[in-house]
């Protein structure tokens, strides 16, 4: 064969070639790679997640309402106490020598108060003796065997002595009075005494200790706390605080159950309910001006399990399970995705024709295809609307549905309507999701989507 021979056949073969390749272009446009995933019915669970701390559901701070030394001190922090157990003592001498000026101030104000009745009993004897006085000389006026100068200071003796016994009544009540206020204050130095000696309120364990012995005790004021010596806690019975978000608040009701984790406590999850939620906002501190601030609500749930070796503030992670539903159709999350459709008069969703075919025909590259742009203003009685919905995979087409979802679980939603089981839906590449038009050509990846 001759060299001008093989140069022949070689061009025709390359005609061929090309022949073929722009028919195979023809005929099969580029179409996107698309994943898609046959529906199926599945349980779903709603979850609102949150994130905060490990408290006891009662501790009680306590704090002196005395000051003083500590002179005792007989617990640590983690040791387990009961209820009435001695704790510490305040320096009580102090208050003893309050207590014995207090006692004296009793017997003195008692003292008083026998003096005023004395005097009383002396005003009235007195007063007894001027009346008599007084009737002898009004029958010796009467009989004219005395002056009127006579008769008047006598009337005048009988008024002075009533205004002393008066004085003198009014005088045992102040000191009776008197008496009271002396028992009161007597009484609160005994009650300041009694307090020097501090006992554990309850049952627990003492989380946190702030005191050493031969420290001072500092009482609170209007402007400044008091110190708190001890925490108690009842570690009997857990709770969760945890912060969620507005957003999410609605759907949380009391009596829901919750999945909390411990960051504490690998590997373990426990169970509790929802036994309390905010009605207010937690305040935080005053952030900047322009900077977006989010609002949570506090939620408590009390654990129903016991909690190993816990302690007060372990950070916790809450899953609040806000609704189930069972054995229902659901679709993927990433292949919900909205669109704009047209819809006629009857609010039946009109289908766009499917893309054109290349209009004609090219030895070399890639075919010309002729885009057409929709009209700008739907047909008169049509409306367009913003639709959620997934690209159902038919017949090497993606067809738009329109779908009503229920509650979000964790990777799929509930489908109420539009879709049924077995269907195929299209959940990727994202990018494909994004922009896919109703009616667009696809081909399915080959590598199968594993669900679960």
């Amino acid at each position: 064969m001759t060299r001008k021979s093989r140069v022949a056949i070689a061009g025709a073969v390359l005609v061929a070639a090309a022949a073929a390749g722009s028919i195979f272009w023809w005929r099969n446009p580029d179409r996107p790679s698309v994943a898609a995933e046959t529906l199926r019915k599945r349980d779903l669970e709603a979850l609102v997640s949150a994130s905060g701390k490990i408290q006891p559901k009662r501790q009680v701070n306590v704090s002196a309402s005395t000051m003083g030394r500590v002179t005792r001190l007989a617990v640590q922090e983690g040791d387990r106490v009961r209820a009435g157990q001695f704790l510490l003592e305040i320096d009580p001498r102090s208050l003893d020598g309050q207590l014995q000026r207090g006692e004296a101030g009793v017997a003195a104000a008692r003292s008083s108060l026998q003096q005023a009745r004395t005097g009383v009993e002396q005003a009235r004897a007195t007063l007894g003796l001027a009346r008599q006085n007084l009737k002898r000389q009004d029958e010796l006026w009467r009989e004219g065997l005395t002056t009127r100068e006579s008769l008047e200071r006598a009337q005048n003796e009988v008024d002075v002595r009533e205004a002393e016994l008066k004085a003198r009544e009014q005088e045992i009540q102040t000191r009776e009075e008197q008496v009271k206020q002396e028992q009161a204050s007597l009484a609160t130095t005994r009650y300041n005494l009694s307090q020097v000696i501090i006992s554990s309120p309850m049952d627990g364990i003492i989380t946190r200790r702030n005191i050493e012995e031969g420290e001072n005790v500092m009482v609170g004021t209007m402007n400044n706390a008091g110190t708190v010596l001890l925490t108690v806690a009842d570690m009997s019975v857990i709770e969760a605080e945890v912060e969620v978000d507005e957003t999410d608040i609605p759907a949380v009701t009391l009596g829901q159950v919750a999945r909390v984790t411990i960051d504490a406590v690998a590997d373990r999850t426990f169970r509790g309910r929802v036994t309390e939620i905010g009605n207010s906002p937690i305040q935080t501190g005053t952030a900047e001006a322009g900077t977006p601030q989010a609002t949570n609500f506090k939620v408590v749930i009390t654990l129903e399990e016991e909690v190993p070796d816990v302690r007060p503030g372990f950070t916790c992670t809450a899953e609040i399970t806000t609704a189930t539903r069972r054995n229902v159709v659901s679709v993927p999350i990433q292949a919900v995705t909205v669109r704009e459709m047209l819809y006629d008069p009857r609010g039946t969703l009109v289908h766009p024709p499917p893309p054109p075919r290349p209009s004609r025909f090219r030895l070399f590259g890639r075919p010309a295809i002729e885009s057409s742009v929709a009209a700008a203003e739907p047909p008169a009685g049509h409306t367009r609307m913003e639709t959620e919905g997934v690209f159902i995979l038919r017949d090497g087409g993606a067809v738009f549905q329109p779908i009503k979802v229920g509650i979000a679980g964790e990777r799929y939603f509930e489908v109420l309507s539009g879709v049924t089981e077995n269907d195929q839906v299209i959940t990727g590449p994202f990018t494909s999701v994004r922009e896919l038009a109703d009616g667009s050509s696809v081909r399915l990846q080959e590598t199968p989507v594993t669900t679960r």
